[in-house]
């Protein structure tokens, strides 16, 4: 039974009312609002992004979904953000001071991350007994030059530190007098990957001064709306949200969620059981995910940020740069070209230059805007060029075809090259192949029959296809993930991530691990107001090996991973005649 927290509880009698609820995606190019009374579809705005004021454009969308509406009555707030995604693509993050401990064996450097990384003497092994010593004397040198250089963030990872954390912590404390912040790399993730943990640690400290000042903006800017008493919640990149208040911890959790987002939104508004692929086309690019059964497949190890891997769990989308606001271009050759490029809005929305979006305008599939504009001006560009202004927006319609066309291909290939993990299991030897295609975004019916023509595939849009990205965060309900290390040799037992640590027996065993996990995670998501039943939790890894020293069994390395499954609160009730309001 799921706690009135998370869930949208049935109504009882007459008087009882499932809670209100905003969800908000700040996309690339577009932000989009949803105002729901339960699975119900209230109100829906669309605005465009404002990346030098991310908070005005919520404060847009904000004051459209409650006009003439009661704000006392939403309880919860779900934000899918572009901030600290935006933030690490253009360079604008806190300087960050790397200390890495890791002892022999392994080439540090090569994991260098940041203008400051410093490998400093400290080692465990494999199984978290220490080898070599931390040396107060260095880390009192390296704090020193750090604060001469203005340096107040920093990241501490050890090697083996989800086995043993006390050298992270020992990191921590010597350098957390006068600091902003400290970041452990054990508290981010349990799991064992050294160079992953280390780009996490890193990219979570530098864009954890961001995270608080967008949080303080973000708490006056509610207080306004009358909205103070709501609990707010970040959408993570696997699909599930953390509460602000632990968001703020973790802020490195939210990069990518707004593909996170789509995928939910298609969980909550036309789930299916077949093998699908999902378009969530914006005006700057289009995002592709795959369901292999109707389940989203997760990445195997943590997404690629700025081509840093790290730990960051996520739902596994990929990305082209073709979008209504792609750039339409003529090559020297006579080819027409649609993207990667974007110079501001299409010309139907006040561009200047002609984009995808005009071409579908002049066509007459779509009457997006001023279509008189796009008209105008794609015909003024093929004079420049000698073309025909018809065939030329058919070119561009092709291109953009045949480009999402291609990546499509190649995701599929991928995927079918290895295991498929989903949000529910391992699909071992399962080949995805998928006959339907899920449109969703601004542009999306205006490609529908395009992409349906050049697939095969059977396309659909789903209900309030324009807003599906907020429809999913505002219903997505919290997730959270946990690795248990036991090592019955030592008699102990580790979850870094919670700060767990106890003394077990001898005869502890893999069975107990598991239960032991299972519980933890229990607690962690009662504590965040969401009960939990058997089929909502999915483990990932159980292994159990023997250890041995000198021909004799010592003991046993136990490992065990067990998460949250991303899911829905509510099937999401189309709202028949629902206008969206475009803000601004």
């Amino acid at each position: 039974m799921q706690s009135t927290r998370n869930s949208i509880p049935a109504a009882q009698g007459m008087s009882a009312m499932p809670p209100m609820r905003i969800g908000i995606d700040i996309g690339g190019t577009h932000s989009d609002g949803v105002l729901m009374q339960g699975a119900k579809l209230l109100a829906a705005a669309k605005g465009r992004t404002r990346h030098d004021d991310l908070l005005a454009s919520i404060n847009l969308l904000l004051e459209h979904l409650l006009a003439g509406r009661d704000a006392s009555l939403v309880q919860y707030i779900n934000l899918s953000t572009t901030l600290t995604t935006n933030a690490i693509i253009t360079d604008k993050v806190a300087p960050v001071a790397v200390l890495v401990s890791a002892g022999p064996g392994i080439a540090v450097e090569n994991y260098n991350i940041g203008d400051q990384f410093y490998h400093v003497a400290g080692s465990l092994n494999h199984v978290g007994l220490e080898t070599s010593p931390t040396e107060p004397d260095e880390l009192a040198a390296v704090l020193g030059r750090c604060r001469g250089q203005g340096i107040s963030h920093f990241a501490v990872v050890g090697k083996f530190s989800p086995r043993n954390p006390e050298h992270e912590l020992q990191m921590a404390t010597a350098v957390k007098v006068g600091a902003t912040v400290v970041c452990c790399g054990h508290q981010l993730s349990g799991r064992l990957n050294f160079g992953r943990r280390i780009n996490s640690t890193y990219f979570n400290a530098a864009v954890w001064g961001i995270a608080r000042s967008f949080a303080e903006a973000l708490q006056q800017s509610l207080h306004k709306f009358g909205l103070a008493h709501a609990e707010v919640n970040i959408l993570k990149a696997d699909g599930g949200t953390l509460p602000l208040s632990r968001a703020l911890d973790a802020p490195v959790q939210s990069i990518l969620s707004g593909p996170a987002a789509s995928v939910m939104g298609i969980l909550a508004t036309m789930p299916v059981q077949e093998d699908v692929v999902l378009l969530d086309i914006g005006g700057t690019t289009t995002d592709i995910a795959l369901f292999a059964g109707g389940q989203p497949l997760l990445e195997r190890e943590g997404i690629v940020i700025a081509g840093r891997p790290t730990l960051v769990r996520a739902l596994r989308v990929t990305s082209i740069g073709i979008g209504g606001d792609s750039l339409i271009h003529i090559d020297a050759d006579g080819a027409v070209r649609c993207g990667p490029q974007r110079l501001g809005p299409c010309m139907a929305a006040g561009g200047s230059v002609p984009a995808l979006m005009d071409a579908f305008n002049l066509l007459g599939h779509a009457n997006f805007a001023d279509a008189a504009a796009s008209k105008a001006g794609l015909a003024a560009f093929a004079a420049q060029h000698n073309v025909n202004p018809e065939a030329l927006a058919q070119a561009t319609l092709n291109a953009a075809a045949d480009a999402i066309d291609t990546a499509v291909s190649e995701l599929i290939d991928q995927v079918n090259s290895k295991p498929v993990y989903t949000i529910h299991e391992i699909l071992e030897e399962r080949r995805i192949e998928p006959k339907q295609m899920l449109l969703i975004g601004g542009p999306a019916e205006a490609f529908q029959p395009l992409l349906g023509q050049k697939t095969g595939m059977e396309t659909c849009c789903p209900p309030h296809a324009g807003v599906t990205n907020a429809i999913g965060a505002a219903l997505c309900r919290s997730t959270s993930a946990l690795v248990l290390h036991a090592d019955t040799s030592r008699g102990s037992l580790n979850v870094p991530t919670l700060e767990v640590s106890k003394r077990i027996a001898r005869n502890f065993t893999l069975e107990d691990a598991v239960s032991e996990a299972k519980n933890l995670l229990y607690s962690d998501m009662a504590a965040l107001g969401l009960e939990l039943d058997e089929a909502d939790v999915q483990i990932t890894q159980a292994d159990s090996f023997n250890m041995v020293e000198s021909g004799y069994t010592m003991g046993k390395n136990i490992r065990v991973s067990v998460q949250v499954k991303p899911a829905v609160l509510a099937q999401a009730e189309a709202a028949a005649g629902l206008e969206v309001i475009l803000a601004g």
